[in-house]
C-alpha cells in the first residue's frame, strides 16, 4: 500500500510507505523526505521530456505542409519508443478520416496487436478535433500532450473537453503548451503562404 502526504510548498514532500517487517511479523511505516529542489528538477525533466516528442510531432506536422496539407503532426509513445506516427492527408486521401492522430492510433495499434492504447502518450501539435478527440477516449488513451490550442474547433478544452468528460467511461488527462510557440507559428505561416498563393494565382486569371 502507498500513501502520500504534502507539506508546505516551501518546505518539503513527504512520502509515506507501509511495508511488512518479516523480523518482527508486523506493518511499518517508513518516510522518505523529497527535497523541493529535487521536484522541481523532476518537472523540468519532464519538459524536457514532452518537448522531445512534441519535435517528432512537429517534424511530421511539416511533412503536412510539404504536401500542402495543414501542418498537423502526431507521434505515440509507448515505453519511450515512438509507436506510431500520423500527419494530415486528409486531401491527399480524399477522406475526411486521415487526420494526423488517427493514423498515428492506427499504426500504433498495429504495432502493439490491439486497439486499446492504455499505456500510451499521444503527442499533437494542435488541439484535437472532436473526431480525433473520440477516437483517443475510444482508444484508452491515458494522456495527451497538446502543443497550440484550436480556439475554433479544439475538443479538449477550447469548444468542446471530449477528453475529460465525466460521463464517460474514460477520461484523458492532458497537458497543454508544450513548445506551444513553434507549433503555432507553423500554422500561421502556413495559412499566410497559403493566402498569398490564392491571391496570387488569381491575380494571374
Amino acid at each position: 500500500m502507498f500513501l502520500y502526504k504534502r507539506l508546505s510548498p516551501s518546505l518539503t514532500c513527504q512520502h509515506y510507505y507501509i511495508i511488512y517487517d518479516r523480523n518482527v511479523k508486523r506493518l511499518r511505516i517508513k518516510r522518505c523526505v523529497k527535497r523541493k529542489g529535487s521536484i522541481r528538477m523532476e518537472e523540468k525533466n519532464r519538459d524536457s521530456y514532452d518537448s522531445k516528442y512534441m519535435k517528432e510531432a512537429i517534424r511530421q506536422a511539416k511533412k503536412a505542409a510539404l504536401i500542402d496539407e495543414v501542418p498537423i503532426g502526431c507521434v505515440i509513445v509507448y515505453q519511450d519508443k515512438i509507436i506510431g506516427r500520423g500527419y494530415n492527408k486528409r486531401n491527399k486521401m480524399g477522406s475526411t478520416l486521415a487526420h494526423a492522430e488517427i493514423i498515428a492510433i492506427q499504426k500504433a495499434s498495429k504495432k502493439l496487436n490491439d486497439w486499446r492504447l492504455e499505456e500510451c502518450t499521444m503527442y499533437v501539435t494542435l488541439e484535437p478535433c472532436p473526431m480525433c478527440a473520440g477516437a483517443i477516449v475510444q482508444a484508452r488513451i491515458p494522456k495527451v500532450v497538446i502543443g497550440a490550442m484550436n480556439a475554433k474547433a479544439g475538443c479538449a478544452g477550447s469548444v468542446l473537453n471530449i477528453l475529460e468528460e465525466k460521463g464517460f467511461n474514460h477520461q484523458v488527462e492532458k497537458i497543454t503548451g508544450v513548445l506551444e510557440e513553434e507549433c503555432r507559428i507553423m500554422m500561421k505561416d502556413f495559412f499566410r503562404e497559403l493566402r498569398q498563393r490564392k491571391k496570387e494565382k488569381k491575380m494571374h486569371t
